[in-house]
């Protein structure tokens, strides 16, 4: 199907998924620094940023998102590509190594690896920044991005460096979560994720070593699935682009043939 994307670079296509209830933007800090080697295509999935929902008879799951970037990555004439995805889509990316359907593919904090408890704590917490991003008036969420104090309150949970992302991207991030269509649907659809099918193809792992929405006792378990060991992004939260673009960017490239 087609999906709202950003491309970058030559190369190696390398497509970049992203999060529950964020958009492709979520991946600038790390963009030009892998376009250099890579054509990078960062997309939106169905239903988040400024692409398209599902077709009404498709329910939004993690294994449907998946099936729309294969499709997506057909559509525009993209075999086997490097794939990296951010939690939800680290998840796809994995979903898309066990398919055997792409060279390789590396995830950040992927979903899935979670206990029952840890679900749906991560439900709860998304579903209360969900609500706050709906709520909050426009000029309200600009003077809190523009605050240290409020970008930390705002963002504390997903990043542990709030104070390095930019005001302009954090009220972007707001806007995106707050207007997801899919959002519901796919958070609900959380409770019936589980580690996919071995992989048919290299994938690697890595962790924020600060991960506040899916803590890193969970790569344990991810470890055990994948049989290797998983990558501690030092310093890094959940979502770890803004924390260390240069770190992230050289896992992705080493996790994408180096």
């Amino acid at each position: 199907m087609e999906l709202a994307y950003e491309r970058r670079g030559t190369g190696a296509s390398l497509i970049l998924i992203h999060g529950i209830g964020h958009h492709w933007q979520a991946w600038l800090p790390v963009m030009d620094r892998l376009a250099v080697s890579r054509t990078v295509i960062a997309i939106d999935l169905p239903g988040f940023g400024v692409s398209p929902g599902l077709p009404d008879a498709i329910p939004y799951t993690a294994e449907s998102l998946a099936d729309a970037v294969e499709s997506f990555c057909a559509l525009l004439g993209v075999r086997d590509p490097h794939v990296a995805g951010n939690s939800l889509g680290g998840y796809i990316a994995l979903e898309l190594a066990s398919r055997g359907v792409v060279t390789t593919a590396t995830a950040l904090s992927p979903a899935g690896f979670w206990t029952r408890p840890e679900l749906l704590y991560c439900q709860a917490v998304l579903r209360a920044l969900r609500a706050t991003a709906r709520a909050l008036p426009p000029e309200q969420a600009v003077r809190l991005a523009e605050h240290p104090l409020g970008r930390a309150l705002s963002a504390g949970l997903l990043v542990a460096h709030p104070a390095r992302m930019s005001p302009t991207a954090l009220i972007a991030a707001t806007q995106a979560l707050g207007s997801s269509s899919g959002f519901e649907e796919t958070l609900a659809a959380f409770s019936g994720v589980m580690p996919p099918a071995p992989p048919k193809s290299p994938i690697t792992i890595a962790w924020g070593e600060h991960d506040r929405l899916l803590p890193r006792r969970q790569a344990v378990r991810a470890a055990r699935w994948s049989g290797q060991r998983v990558k501690l992004l030092k310093g890094c939260g959940h979502v770890p682009m803004s924390d260390d673009p240069g770190l992230v960017a050289r896992v992705l490239l080493e996790g994408s043939g180096g």
